[in-house]
């Protein structure tokens, strides 16, 4: 490659990993049409109150794309950026005493709606953006009704 045409590659090069460090693009929460769904009232339930519920499921999956998948990934699998969702309950289906599963599906619930409406910091750093106000209650439980359904199975 001739020395002059160097430069001009470095720049190609670098502009191109600059656009695809945008490429997430605007992170604004997108509106999640949940007008199929039993309205939930004002105060948060404690436990998926959509868990299996297909119409849940379906608006889940939409939402979950649209607000979800540039930092958790396509079909709630993770290129690394962020957790692997599919994961997030493994420990609560390997539970053999039904009491304490329930327990621990309570509390990862409660982790998953509370993350989701408060965000994550770490030394002042944001590692998730709150969505409280911006999704509400129907939309967070439809959500992780979707993400039951992508379970990544437990060893």
């Amino acid at each position: 490659m001739p020395a002059s045409t160097r430069p001009l590659i470095a720049v190609l090069l670098a502009a191109a990993l600059q656009a695809g460090a945008f490429a997430h693009g605007d992170v604004t929460p997108q509106a999640v049409d949940t007008s199929s769904l039993p309205k939930l009232g004002d105060a948060w339930r404690a436990e998926n109150p959509y868990r299996k519920n297909e119409a849940a499921i379906k608006v889940g999956t939409s939402a979950y794309n649209q607000n979800c998948a540039r930092c958790h990934g396509l079909e709630a699998v993770s290129g690394g950026i962020a957790p692997d969702l599919r994961k997030l309950d493994n420990e609560c289906a390997t539970q053999k005493d039904a009491k304490k599963q329930a327990m621990c599906v309570k509390e990862i619930d409660d982790y998953f709606a509370t993350t989701v409406r408060k965000g994550r910091t770490r030394n002042g750093a944001v590692y998730m953006p709150p969505f409280e106000g911006m999704l509400n209650q129907e939309a967070v439980w439809s959500i992780k009704a979707y993400l039951e359904t992508r379970r990544e199975k437990a060893f």
